[in-house]
C-alpha cells in the first residue's frame, strides 16, 4: 500500500495589495474622476477617429483587391486592429467584434493564401453598417447573428484541413 503524503499549500503574500493599500481609501479619487471626465471627452473626438479609421479601412480593402500583396494586406489588419481596440474602448463593442473577427482572418491565415475578398468585404460592410447605425447595444438580435455568422465563416476557413 502506497504512502500519501501529506499536501502542503504555500500562499505567496500579495505585494501588490502592501504597495497600493487594502482598499480603495489609498486612490486619489479627484484623479479618477479627472480621467473619467478625459475619457467622456474623448467620446466625443472618437466619432470623429472612428470615421477616419473607417476610411483608411475602405481604402486598405480597395488596395488590396487591385493588388493583393503584402504590403496591402498589412494594411488592411492594422486597420481592422486598430478599429477593434478604439471600439471596445468608445463602447461601440459590435464594431470591435466585427473588426476583431476580421483581424483574425488576415493575421492566422497563411500568408500564402489569398484572403477571400467576399469575407472580406462582409466584414468591412458589416462595421460600416453598424457605424452608420450607431449601434452600441449588444442585445440587437439581428447584429448578434451576423456577428456570429461572420465569425463562423473565419473559423471555417482557419480550420485544419
Amino acid at each position: 500500500m502506497k504512502r500519501e503524503e501529506p499536501i502542503e499549500l504555500f500562499m505567496p503574500p500579495n505585494m501588490l495589495k502592501a504597495k497600493i493599500g487594502g482598499g480603495m481609501s489609498g486612490m486619489d479619487m479627484a484623479a479618477v474622476k479627472r480621467a473619467q471626465q478625459a475619457m467622456e471627452e474623448l467620446k466625443g473626438e472618437f466619432a470623429d477617429w472612428l470615421a477616419e479609421d473607417l476610411r483608411i479601412l475602405v481604402g486598405a480593402r480597395a488596395s488590396y483587391a487591385e493588388a493583393p500583396q503584402a504590403q496591402a494586406r498589412a494594411a488592411l489588419l492594422r486597420a481592422a486592429h486598430d478599429i477593434k481596440g478604439q471600439a471596445a474602448t468608445f463602447h461601440y463593442p459590435l464594431i470591435a467584434r466585427v473588426a476583431g473577427s476580421l483581424s483574425k482572418l488576415i493575421g492566422e491565415l497563411p500568408e500564402t493564401a489569398a484572403l477571400p475578398l467576399s469575407l472580406i468585404d462582409a466584414h468591412v460592410n458589416a462595421i460600416l453598417v453598424i457605424h452608420k447605425q450607431a449601434m452600441q447595444d449588444t442585445g440587437d438580435q439581428i447584429a448578434l447573428a451576423l456577428c456570429s455568422e461572420l465569425e463562423a465563416r473565419v473559423e471555417e476557413l482557419l480550420a485544419p484541413k
